[in-house]
């Protein structure tokens, strides 16, 4: 979300990054330019605002992971392409699979505690009647594969592929396999709630 006038910026990354995010903008038009893609065809595909990927390319906007992701999908490249991070160490994640009662799994992603932990998910049909519960948190989910049926107390949405949705997780909120079949979501949950946005269709909500 650009950043409203009079509203004081982000801070500016560590110095060590600084190099790094600098580079993205560049590396994403370069792509860009390689694929023979238009601005107006690729806001068509990921979703994002034509200039806000005007920005992003010259610098005027910092990447993060929620434009970064629909984009790499688009151009079919692992996010490493477009970040071009520097290895510091190993950077392998030990990858260990938890199961949940209810059916569910996740694959922790983060190997250090910290306000903002990612996660990915195997979600399974938790049935028809929706549960919504709160807790305190922000959550943020991209499906991966599969069909995600997500309930807020204001919307009922179906989210495939490539779709995102970010939630205060402090508001009912409860989510399923819309099908029947297991869905796969990179999630993403920090301890703070401030807002929600949603970027995904309406599910048709069933006959009385």
């Amino acid at each position: 979300m650009d950043t409203p006038a009079g509203t004081p910026a982000d801070p500016p990354p560590p110095a060590p990054y600084r190099t790094v995010l600098d580079e993205v903008g560049p590396r994403l038009k370069r792509l860009r330019a390689r694929r023979g893609l238009t601005l107006a065809a690729l806001s068509e595909t990921t979703g994002i605002s034509k200039s806000t990927l005007s920005r992003l390319e010259s610098g005027q906007r910092r990447p993060s992971l929620e434009l970064l992701l629909p984009l790499a999908s688009a151009y079919r490249v692992p996010l490493d392409d477009l970040v071009g991070a520097p290895e510091v160490g190993d950077p392998r994640v030990r990858l260990t699979p938890q199961a949940m009662p209810n059916g569910d799994s996740y694959v922790p992603l983060s190997r250090t505690p910290g306000p903002l932990q990612a996660y990915k998910m195997i979600i399974t049909d938790r049935g028809s009647e929706p549960d919504l519960r709160t807790h305190e948190g922000y959550e943020w989910m991209y499906v991966l594969q599969g069909r995600l049926r997500l309930v807020l107390p204001e919307h009922d949405l179906v989210l495939g592929p490539g779709e995102v949705a970010e939630f205060d997780t402090r508001l009912p909120h409860w989510f399923s396999s819309a099908d029947g079949r297991p869905v796969e979501v990179l999630s993403l949950f920090g301890r703070q709630g401030e807002r929600m946005h949603v970027r995904a269709k309406p599910s048709p909500k069933p006959a009385p």
